[in-house]
This record gives structure tokens, C-alpha cells and sequence, in this order.
């Protein structure tokens, strides 16, 4: 009885030792790198959410120059359309809502991808729709390849510090692009 109460003890104090060596080789990092490195802004750039967003500036229908580099005051929605997109012309009355609504904590910028459309039907979606946020033209398809457009409309949220939330393609209910809109705009 004496070797298998040994045999037991001996059984538990592997256990225990596989355990603690367990827990150890599955710690968390140094709490320096935990703390220090969460709140650092990622230095790579690219089209693609948590990446900083491609830099650009384009000239607005209004004659004002519209820039997204870095950080900013406020969120930054960048809505890529063309006129003869359906789900653009969806969406427009929508994003309309969202930049009177939010105007306080969100830009919206409407980038006309004019390489895929004809310029004069463009102004005359923006008239038909009374755009009421800043709309550029992408003439050379510039800026829409810089983050690998591919379908209209894409919607890239980017937050305050410059870095990219979320690529949407295609259109979202108006509900859903509203939580990801204070998703957004509360980080």
C-alpha cells in the first residue's frame, strides 16, 4: 500500500509540474510591451484595415483641397461611386443623413472614381442627390487604386489616428453602416 500511496504523490507532483510549466510557457508578454505597444499607431501603410491609410489629396467641386494623411480631428469616411452605380444611388440619400448627423466627430468625402464614369452625369448625381459632404474627382484613378478599388460603391472608414477601421464593398442598411459609423467614431 506503501508504493502505490508513493506511486500516487509521485503521479501529482508531475501533474503539477507539467502545470506550472504550462502556465509559464503561456504567460503574457512583459507588461512594458502589453502597455507600451497597444497605443502605438501601426507605421506600415496600405489598403487593408488596421494599416495607416493611403495619403491623398484631391480638390473638391467646392474649390477646397481635401486631405487624408495621418491624423486628424475627426473619422473619415471615403465613399468611392460612380453615377451609374444603382447601389450608389441607394446610398447617397443615407450618407447624406450620416454627414449632417455626425458632422461634429465625421467627415465624409465623396470621391467620384471619374476614370469609370463621364464627369457631366457625375455632377449631375450630385445635384439630383444634394450632396451635402465634399465630393472630389479621381480623374486619373489615382486615389481608387491606391486602395485597390474594385467595386462601387467601397466605403473605407478611417479613424482618427489615421488608420484604416473597416473596407466595406458594396452598399449596408442604413442601420449597419450607422453602428460602424459610432463604432468609429468612439475609438
Amino acid at each position: 500500500m506503501k508504493a502505490v500511496s508513493k506511486l500516487n504523490i509521485t503521479i501529482v507532483i508531475l501533474i503539477v509540474c507539467v502545470a506550472v510549466f504550462a502556465v509559464w510557457h503561456n504567460r503574457e508578454p512583459e507588461a512594458t510591451a502589453v502597455f507600451g505597444q497597444q497605443d502605438e499607431p501601426p507605421m506600415k501603410i496600405g489598403p487593408k484595415a488596421g494599416l495607416l491609410a493611403p495619403s491623398f489629396s484631391l480638390q473638391g467641386t467646392d474649390g477646397t483641397t481635401y486631405v487624408v494623411n495621418g491624423p486628424r480631428e475627426k473619422a473619415v469616411l471615403v465613399n468611392f461611386w460612380a453615377s451609374w452605380c444603382d447601389p450608389c444611388k441607394e446610398e447617397a440619400p443615407e450618407l447624406n443623413t450620416m454627414a449632417t448627423k455626425y458632422k461634429d466627430v465625421l467627415d465624409i468625402y465623396g470621391i467620384n472614381v471619374s476614370s469609370q464614369d463621364y464627369k457631366p452625369n457625375a455632377e449631375r448625381f450630385i445635384k439630383k442627390y444634394g450632396l451635402v459632404f465634399p465630393v472630389m474627382f479621381d480623374v486619373k484613378d489615382e486615389v481608387y487604386s491606391k486602395y485597390n478599388g474594385a467595386v462601387f460603391p467601397t466605403n473605407v472608414l478611417i479613424d482618427k489616428n489615421g488608420v484604416i477601421s473597416e473596407i466595406i464593398l458594396g452598399i449596408l442598411s442604413p442601420e449597419e453602416l450607422e453602428k460602424k459609423i459610432i463604432k468609429l467614431t468612439e475609438s
